[in-house]
Formats: C-alpha cells, structure tokens, sequence
C-alpha cells in the first residue's frame, strides 16, 4: 500500500505538559457581547463554571492520553472517518485523499484541479450525511481562481476506494496567499456549514453580500439553506477574519475556532446572522452592533487556533503556532479558562477530529514528517 514505507506506530504516554505565555481570557456571556475575565486556567487548572476554579492534576482522568501515532503524512489538512473506520486525510500541497485504516497508510488519489499556493490547496473535507447511500466526500479547495466545494464519490471496488469525478456544487470564495479559510463540517440539521476567510479583503467580512470572512450555511447542492438569516443567501455569521475551525456542542450550539491578527486569536459561539466584528474589532472589546468572543488568547504565539471539535461539551483546538492542544471545558453558553497540553512536543496542530471509537485524532504539520496522533480523552 502506498506510503507504508514510511508509515511508523507508536505508543507513547503522556509526561506532565505546560501552558505558557500571556493567559487567554474568557467571556461570561450568553448570545450577547461577552464581559471578559481574566482566565485561571493554565497548564494543570481548569474552570469547570464561571469563576469557579478547579484542579486538573497531570496524570489523572482529566488529561488526554496518547495512544497511537501514524507519520507519513504531508501537510495533512482534514480528517473524516468512514462507516467502517477508515480515516481519510487530505494533503494541502500534494492535493492528494490519504487512508489509514489499521495502523496502514494509503493513498486513494489526487484531487483535480486543486492550485495549491501559500495557505491555499486541498483544505477541508465532509462526509455525506446520507453517504451509506450516496457515497459522497464533499471538499474544500483552492482552484485556479477561487476556493471552492466540490463533492465526488468514493466507491469501494476489489478492496479498493476510487474517486469518483468531482461535481462543483459552491464556487466563487474568495482566494488569496493567506486567509483562505477552509473547514466544513455538516450540522445537525444536515446543512453544509462552511469557514470561510477574509483573502486579505477587509471589506468583504462586514458585506453581507460578499462571501469571504463568513461561516456559510448551504444544502448539500450548493444552494443558501432554508432559514438562513439574510434569506436567499449563503451567510450565516459575519465579521470573521479567518475562520479554521466548526463544531456543535451537545445542545446542537455552534461554536468556531477563529485566527486574529497579531493578537486576539478566538473562540465563537456562533449565531445566525452574528457579527464577530472583523476589521473593526477583535476578541471581546463589548462593543455595540459586535459579538464578543467566549475565549480570547491575546498572545497569538501561544495558540492560532486551527481545527475544533467538542466531545462530552469540552472543546480540543489544536494550536499552529501555539504547537500545543487547547481545552475548553463548555457550560451552556459560557466558556471556562483553557487547559493546554503537549506544548512544543508535537510541533502545529493543524486539525483535531473525532473517531468513531470515540477516540480523538490530532494531525500534526511537524514536517519531519508529519503525522496523526490518535488520543483517549476523558469520557
């Protein structure tokens, strides 16, 4: 199979990790602009309320346990499981759908049409809700003169997965060297919820009619979902810079991981037709017309938050320039002080996805080389 040459397992345990840098902050508000407070959490503390500081010792049930570790990735982007367990990963640079299934890496194919370039390439990817019966992976992808969604089957013949011929069914996003945002996860209600990025255009966040700094909200062929907030149109939230990471707690709220500037890198609860303010504010500034953001890191060189997911209403986001894993645990609409782990010790964590054994998977761009690392996290 290919790459199994440079395919490596290992099991690993997990020493006793740091936070550091300037402390993030949290928000302790509802839907509307949050009042920020300075957060207690650092490495080895946690908030399981509002204001109400706990102890999360190193070695108890409360830290993530390494388990299994996969190298032989390139720049891996997504992960999305299928029903029988298989992982399959995209390459940003290579544009090419890699498999591990068993501990083996494999390699489906390369995604046409895919230009590559700076942040830009083969991005997110989502399973069809209905894809025991369509056979549909649906991507995110940066192409000659936009990013853009395409979906394409994937057929199992003699053992082996085909790609099938790429259908576009959402064009038109915005490109650029930078901020091309990239994630799309379908929600509980079975629409296609899309991350999108400003593409260095800072009028396109505030314009409702413009498609780059948005979450999108679509049907599975590409047209603006029923009730969205602007009505015949894909926005679904405003104002967002760069948005990296979607995920639903487990009341079906959705929250996202959001990269700032120099400074205030976020994390969202999301609501329809919110305004999270990009360019003309970051983090929780409680400003009029704004939605302040539940967790602020002011120090982006501690997180540049990317891939997001939320198991037993705690949110995983993985760090590219923090190089570490974030955790926040949710209460309800209110975020408690993050928890950091791994720092430094696997280089940028670029997605964090849930397996279908319940198990969490960071891929990490260290590239020397690059690799999945699969975690037990606390049930």
């Amino acid at each position: 199979m290919a790459g199994a040459a440079a395919l490596a397992i290992a099991l690993v345990a997990l020493n006793a990790c740091t936070g550091g840098g300037t402390p993030p902050v949290t928000g302790q508000a509802g839907n509307s602009p949050a009042t920020a407070a300075p957060a207690t959490g650092t490495a080895g503390t946690s908030t399981p309320g509002a204001g109400t500081p706990g102890t999360l010792t190193p070695g108890t049930s409360g830290e993530p346990k390494v388990v299994g570790r996969v190298d032989g990735l390139q720049l891996p982007w997504s992960a999305v499981y299928l029903p029988d367990g298989t992982a399959v990963i995209s390459e940003r640079d290579s544009a090419l759908l890699r498999t591990i299934k068993a501990g083996q890496l494999g390699t489906i194919g390369k995604v046409p049409r895919v230009v590559p370039g700076g942040e830009g390439g083969l991005l997110g990817l989502a399973l069809s809700p209905n894809f025991a019966t369509d056979r549909y992976l649906y991507a995110y992808f940066t192409a000659e003169s936009d990013n853009r969604i395409a979906r394409m089957r994937l057929d199992e013949r003699g053992g082996r997965l085909e790609l099938g011929v790429p259908e576009a069914v959402f064009t038109g996003i915005p490109k650029a060297g930078t901020h091309n945002g990239g994630r799309i996860r379908f929600g509980p209600d079975g629409f296609l919820y899309v991350g999108t990025g400003d593409s260095q255009r800072r009028e396109q966040p505030q314009d409702p009619k413009a498609l780059g700094g948005k979450i999108l909200r679509i049907t599975a062929d590409g047209r603006p979902a029923p009730g969205n907030p602007y009505g015949e149109n894909p926005v679904y939230s405003l104002g967002h810079r760069n948005v990296q990471g979607l995920a639903w707690d487990s009341a079906g709220r959705l929250w996202a991981s959001e990269f700032g500037p120099d400074v205030n890198d976020e994390l969202n609860l999301i609501v329809p037709g919110g305004n999270y303010g990009w360019p003309d504010v970051t983090g929780a500034p409680h400003r009029s017309g704004f939605l302040d953001a539940k967790v602020v890191w002011p120090s982006t060189a501690t997180s540049s938050p990317s891939g997001l997911e939320i198991v037993n209403n705690t949110a995983y986001l993985g760090a590219l320039r923090g190089q570490r894993l974030w955790v926040v645990p949710l209460n309800g609409e209110f975020a408690s002080a993050p928890v950091s782990y791994f720092t430094g010790k696997y280089g940028r964590i670029r997605n964090v996805s849930l397996a279908p054994d319940g198990r969490l998977w960071l891929l990490s761009n260290a590239q020397n080389p690059d690799f999945a690392l699969i975690l037990d996290v606390p049930g």
